[in-house]
């Protein structure tokens, strides 16, 4: 996966199109990541002690990973990642300004 933790992505598809948060999750097993803000799902929770009331807690959900796209950090726009291998290691490069992410 070329997305990690901590990434900032912008949603290419689906009802949140248009917009971008930090990557919260990755689940590589299941092609997955869940996005800040994004994706909102309501989860109704019962009481669990007597007297106490029972909520709606909204969570992100995780969605597709072909649904977003990283945000470069130096040009600030949604691209396609490559990787080019170094002394140090393989990194990640921007598709468009060829900057290391």
């Amino acid at each position: 996966m070329k997305v990690k933790k901590g990434d900032n992505v912008k949603i290419i598809s689906g009802k949140d199109k248009g917009k971008s948060g930090k990557v919260l999750q990755v689940m590589p097993k299941m092609d997955r990541v869940v996005v800040e803000s994004v994706n909102i799902r309501k989860r109704h929770t019962r009481p669990r002690r007597q007297g106490e009331k029972g909520q709606i807690i909204e969570v992100e959900a995780p969605m597709h990973i072909s649904n977003v796209m990283l945000i470069c950090t130096k040009c600030n726009k949604a691209t396609r990642i490559g990787s080019k291998i170094h002394k140090e290691g393989k990194n990640r490069v921007c598709k468009r300004c060829e900057a290391v992410v």
